[in-house]
């Protein structure tokens, strides 16, 4: 996997630094500033000129500016508005100016617009929630470019029996293709962040996966609360059987029809882990299409997650 070297001579905005705006690290302000990594994320982003392109936290608009000059259009979402305003001002008489559409907010509470990538050097306390946000969000986009915290980069590709495999990496990558593009050392940033990073591309599944998210949501935050521990002993902590069972009792009632005599939801849960052969089995090493099975099995027999 190929390593961008820092570049000596970074390029910042002459602006931001008469105005010694300080980045505000609550924010995860880290400005990437090596345009040889802005150029490779483009490249590997495919980016047309036709292309509408989804850029979150676009700082001083060092990679923003690029965008424009190969998209049709660029919509970059900032919370600062001290950045909001500086980026605008940077594009302000230029041709670039129409094409560029700012949203002033924070991004996950934000009701987004048609696009058909994302690219984005990413704030990483919101790297998890921003993910699904992305990948649940219709129409689908065609991928996208995200630079990551790099163990968080790592966890979402990695695989059944790996170390970092979690709930984080079966929820997305049953959405979306993940591949990882390569590392990015921490000098290529100002302020430096305290870790490396890395740049991951996601391609969205089209068509989605015919599965409910939030029950499958559900389903893989019970198994990987413990990933370790078997599915049997995980179904077994009675937090989780009392909270399925109230969900059936629900179930049942919405369809007008009584709960069995004497139905035992801990029997139940057992009996079907035992007819899908993952009694024994462990989180860590499963991978979709047995969570798929076992999912369908449940929800076959009205026990839901949601």
């Amino acid at each position: 996997m190929p390593k961008v070297k820092t570049e000596k001579k970074s390029r910042i905005h002459n602006e931001v630094q008469k105005q010694g705006i300080v980045f505000n690290k609550d924010f995860g302000q880290h400005i990437l500033k090596n345009p040889l990594v802005i150029t490779t994320m483009l490249e590997k982003a495919a980016l047309r000129a036709t292309d509408v392109v989804l850029e979150i936290g676009p700082g001083t608009g060092n990679m923003t500016v690029r965008m424009l000059e190969r998209a049709k259009k660029v919509i970059a979402c900032e919370i600062d508005t001290r950045l909001a305003a500086e980026l605008q001002k940077r594009v302000q008489a230029t041709p670039l100016q129409p094409k560029l559409q700012v949203l002033i907010g924070d991004f996950l509470k934000a009701d987004l617009p048609f696009f058909d990538l994302c690219i984005a050097n990413v704030p990483y306390q919101i790297s998890s929630p921003l993910i699904f946000k992305l990948l649940l969000h219709r129409p689908l986009f065609r991928c996208a470019v995200l630079m990551f915290q790099r163990e968080f980069a790592q966890r979402l590709v990695a695989k059944p029996g790996d170390k970092l495999y979690c709930r984080l990496s079966i929820n997305t990558q049953l959405l979306a293709r993940v591949d990882m593009l390569m590392k990015v050392g921490k000098n290529n940033f100002k302020p430096p962040p305290k870790v490396e990073s890395s740049v991951v591309r996601l391609e969205p599944k089209n068509p989605p996966p015919p599965v409910n998210f939030t029950e499958w949501d559900g389903l893989t935050r019970i198994a990987f609360l413990r990933k370790n521990k078997t599915l049997a002993a995980t179904f077994k902590v009675n937090s989780v059987i009392e909270m399925l069972d109230k969900n059936y009792k629900l179930y049942r009632s919405l369809r007008n029809e009584q709960v069995e005599e004497n139905f035992n939801m801990q029997e139940k849960v057992m009996s079907i882990l035992e007819e899908q052969g993952v009694s024994g089995s462990r989180a860590r090493s499963m991978d979709i299409d047995e969570f798929m099975r076992l999912l369908l099995a449940f929800n076959s027999a009205g026990i839901h997650f949601n």
